[in-house]
């Protein structure tokens, strides 16, 4: 008897023997579709950040409404995740993911027809619930049809179309809110859906595993997405908050709490949602762990990447996107060709060596100044991406190759869980860095510029401005003293985000050692498994 649904045993079986016939089931065709449905999320990442001063001026709306709408999406995101992916472990990756899909698309269209800004905010939350969904199902899909020896190349496929569609974002926000308006940067994402769906409902076969869940831990999802809401919260808000701040406190205690009372919980009920047992594998922690410190320092640093193109140099969105391009395009090289070296190897050298990559790159952006032309940050660029793109196929591999079959999901939204606290702790630990250092150095470099002093209660607004890149000129300076203002609010920038990415480049030497502890996927195998039913 067959059917579109199929079985994995928990025990490995040859690979290619039961693999489905045909276009439906089709590994590389499979792979193609969950890219279209993860382009929309790598996307949408980076290419609203563009349209946010359109939609500033077109709604009316206020700054923190604006930062609502990058700060719902995220949220809604990163408490998901693991929730998104047990869903997937219980019902089946395709019907998640589709559905997924079809809540990213229609939520996108619903922004663009939006004339409140507190509707362009529920939308955002709506598409960070959706892209929740259909990111670990994504990853589950793979897993569970690709074989063991062909998983790796996948991923790093996977991996270059997220770096890819991740860069271009600037690039495609700015030609389409200068161009068009910032209504299309949101409606592009409904053909994209459209196709998504229509190739998943011919292409996509469910996977399940033979020890699928069958139950849900209700308590553990409230309990977990507590956690995860009060710690980005804390994060998130750090910067205005400041550290110190009993707001920030209360949140990051509330977080601990939260976290505390779930391993409880876990450890005790029947069918745990994150079941604490996959932790015991060494190598499933560790790709963990690499995972959230490898976005800590590459979400974290170029956070100040883009204030120093456009701030410092003066470069509009779309030109400082094309500056990131080395970038992007050595990450898209090199994705696939770790899958292969991976493969071979294995994950530890690849990874170990990847990351030192990264922290040379890092050393050598710490160096840049307020006068470095674009070869310069083009090596450096290309050289992080060199490095990046072997760990976030590696580390990937790690989580999701070392997971039970019947975890796949889980492990997706693990992986992505941790990339989204990773970059969240980077942007909000890397900012406290460069508040420090514009706090601490740019009364001394304004004093010695000969600059008159500021007015009692501006240094604060000038500080704020400075740890951004802006220049705080006010209007009616004389020429030669704006001057003499904006060599030093350069200068005092360019001192933060070099201690900045000092900082990232040690944290990547850290991730280099933890990546010694990776290894295979001891459950790999177990997708070449999969048999009709």
């Amino acid at each position: 008897m067959t059917s579109s649904t199929t079985v994995a045993n928990s025990a490995p079986e040859p690979p290619i023997a039961d693999a489905p016939k045909g276009l439906r089931g089709h590994p590389w065709l499979t792979l193609l579709t969950v890219a279209l449905g993860v382009t929309m999320v790598a996307l949408d990442g980076t290419i609203v950040a563009i349209a946010n001063p359109a939609i500033q001026k077109d709604l009316g709306a206020s700054l923190a409404d604006v930062q609502w709408i990058t700060n719902g999406y995220l949220l809604a995101l990163a408490v998901a995740l693991i929730t998104a992916g047990k869903l997937g472990d219980r019902f089946g990756h395709r019907q998640t993911f589709l559905i997924g899909v079809v809540g990213f698309a229609i939520s996108s269209a619903a922004i663009g027809f939006s004339g409140e800004v507190s509707l362009v905010v529920a939308f955002r939350v709506l598409q960070g619930l959706c892209g929740a969904l259909l990111m670990p199902a994504a990853l589950g899909l793979l897993r569970a049809t690709f074989p063991a020896e062909k998983l790796n190349m996948a991923i790093g496929i996977w991996g270059a179309v997220i770096g890819a569609s991740t860069a271009a974002g600037p690039i495609v926000g700015g030609l389409l809110v200068e161009h068009v308006n910032w209504q299309s940067v949101f409606f592009i994402n409904a053909p994209v859906g459209v196709l998504a769906v229509v190739l998943g409902l011919l292409l996509l076969v469910d996977h399940r595993a033979e020890q699928a869940p069958r139950s849900f831990d209700i308590p553990g999802i409230v309990l977990l997405s507590g956690a995860m809401f009060c710690l980005i919260w804390a994060l998130i808000n750090a910067a205005d908050w400041h550290w110190t701040d009993q707001r920030t406190l209360l949140f990051l205690a509330l977080a601990a709490v939260c976290f505390a009372v779930f391993i409880f919980w876990e450890n005790r009920t029947a069918e745990p949602l994150l079941p604490l047992s996959m932790f015991r594998s060494v190598p499933l922690s560790a790709g963990t762990v690499l995972m959230l410190l490898m976005a800590f320092g590459f979400m974290g640093g170029l956070f100040f990447v883009t204030f120093y193109l456009q701030n410092v140099h003066g470069m509009s969105p779309v030109d400082s996107g094309l500056h990131l391009l080395p970038l992007t395009a050595m990450m898209i090289v090199a994705s696939p060709l770790a899958g292969a070296l991976i493969t071979k190897f294995g994950p530890r050298t690849p990874l170990v060596g990847a990351m030192m990559i990264t922290a040379v790159a890092m050393f050598g952006l710490s160096r840049l100044d307020a006068d470095s032309g674009g070869v310069e940050m083009a090596v450096w660029f290309a050289l992080l991406g060199l490095g990046l793109g072997p760990v976030m196929v590696g580390a990937t591999e790690v989580i999701v190759g070392n997971a039970p079959i019947q975890h796949a999901g889980v492990a997706g939204g693990l992986q992505q869980a941790a990339m989204q606290v990773g970059g969240s702790l980077g942007t909000a630990v890397l900012g406290a860095v460069m508040a420090g250092r514009v706090d601490s150095t740019l009364p001394e470099k304004w004093a010695d510029a000969g600059l008159p002093p500021m007015p009692e209660g501006a240094e604060s607004k000038a500080s704020d401005a400075v740890e951004v890149g802006i220049a705080p000129v006010p209007k009616g300076t004389p020429p030669e003293v704006a001057g003499k203002i904006t060599a030093v609010a350069h200068d005092t920038f360019v001192s933060g985000m070099g201690f900045a990415f000092t900082v990232a480049a040690v944290v990547s030497v850290v991730a280099a050692l933890v990546a010694a502890f990776t290894k295979r996927g001891e459950n790999a195998d177990a997708a070449g498994g999969a048999v009709h039913i």
